[in-house]
């Protein structure tokens, strides 16, 4: 399993960061809804709150729906840097895709290549060194 996970890091990045914002705008959803229980509040039922997680992560924030309690504010923050590390996390994984390294095959057939370079390069070597001789 670590090999599997060493040799595809980059799906294996992408997954993780999936599955914790996932676990973040779940547990940030819960909590939010927790905190904030007073008659001011504004972020009242389970889909104020899924809607609050969701466009704080991504950072947009429209600002609709906002903490007023110092917890929802300490989550709200914990839920914005979670978002800020998504999408480091999401350019990382598209970065490291387009810059993968060739499949076996393709190396396969670059040493396949690069040895018959050498043995041209060899051959002409000695025929240069044979004619000047």
């Amino acid at each position: 399993l670590s090999g599997l996970v060493l040799d595809r890091r980059a799906e294996s990045a992408g997954l993780a960061a999936a599955l914790m914002t996932l676990l973040l705008v779940v547990f940030s959803s819960l909590a939010i809804v927790q905190f904030e229980t007073g008659p001011e509040a504004n972020i009242k039922t389970a889909g104020d709150a899924l809607w609050w997680a969701l466009s704080t992560i991504t950072t947009v924030g429209y600002g609709d729906r906002y903490p007023l309690t110092a917890e929802g504010r300490l989550v709200a923050a914990v839920l914005m840097l979670g978002g800020i590390a998504l999408f480091g996390v999401i350019s990382g994984f598209v970065a490291a895709w387009f810059l993968a390294p060739a499949s076996k095959a393709q190396k396969s057939e670059m040493d396949e290549l690069r040895e018959g370079v050498r043995e041209l390069r060899s051959l002409l070597e000695r025929s240069l060194n044979t004619g000047t001789s």
